[in-house]
């Protein structure tokens, strides 16, 4: 059974008297531990495709299982419950809270788990370790470099021990060495056996990942893998 499966999914939204099909009968599985990049211009359906992997919104038709969960059928409080057990996010601008240092933004999602705070505490510098930042677990946000803060966002999101890392736009605010330190840190999660699913407008992190996914006016326009792949293989 593959990690992610979706059948026929289609999301419309109405404006005015015309329907937008941002996502018109998507097919795809991913199977755990794939790395793979949905890859876009503007208006393809890939920001879309994120908020419906992300259990963020619901397709309209068609079916999405999530490790064996049909996800098109939850409530909210269902969603809210899968996106806090199955999914890590990491997005762009990072989304920190700008008052709680790395250490207390990493326990966050931990808060909703009913978990006393000794083993938060204990999870959240573990996860800030994995991520190169045991030194930095007092800071603020804004006494971080870019390239900390989205780091700080990973070791967030690792330390649920989702089901899969989802990335929009990961690298989009970050230099380029930078981005090229955190594409590597993303390589080593996906060696340790992570399932990384990157969103992104940029065909050179496309490339990075082992299996790109285009996307075009709401279809999946091509779907192949990278030489990264056949290099790691």
């Amino acid at each position: 059974m593959a990690l992610i499966e979706l059948n026929g999914v289609t999301k419309y939204y109405e404006m005015g008297d015309q329907v937008v099909k941002a996502l018109d009968g998507i097919d795809i599985d991913v199977e755990k531990n794939d790395y793979l990049a949905f890859i876009g211009s503007s208006g393809s359906g890939k920001s879309t495709m994120l908020n419906i992997l992300g259990c963020l919104d619901k397709p309209t038709s068609g079916q999405y299982h999530l490790n064996g969960k049909n996800v098109e059928s939850l409530d909210p409080n269902e969603l809210s419950e899968i996106r806090n057990l199955e999914i890590g996010f990491i997005f762009q601008s990072f989304n920190l809270l700008p008052r709680a240092t790395a250490l207390g933004n990493v326990m966050q999602p931990l808060v909703y788990r009913s978990i006393g705070y000794r083993k938060r505490k204990e999870m959240a510098m573990e996860s800030l370790e994995r991520v190169g930042l045991g030194d930095r677990v007092d800071h603020l946000p804004n006494q971080l470099s870019g390239g900390q803060r989205q780091r700080v966002a990973i070791a967030r999101a690792l330390v649920t021990h989702p089901s899969i890392l989802l990335a929009d736009e990961p690298t989009g605010n970050l230099d380029s060495q930078t981005t090229i330190e955190i594409m590597q840190l993303f390589d080593e999660l996906h060696a340790e056996g992570h399932t990384l699913i990157v969103v992104t407008h940029e065909d050179e992190i496309a490339q990075h990942c082992h299996r790109v996914v285009e996307m075009k006016d709401g279809k999946v326009f091509n779907d192949s893998t990278t030489n990264s792949a056949a290099v790691t293989s």
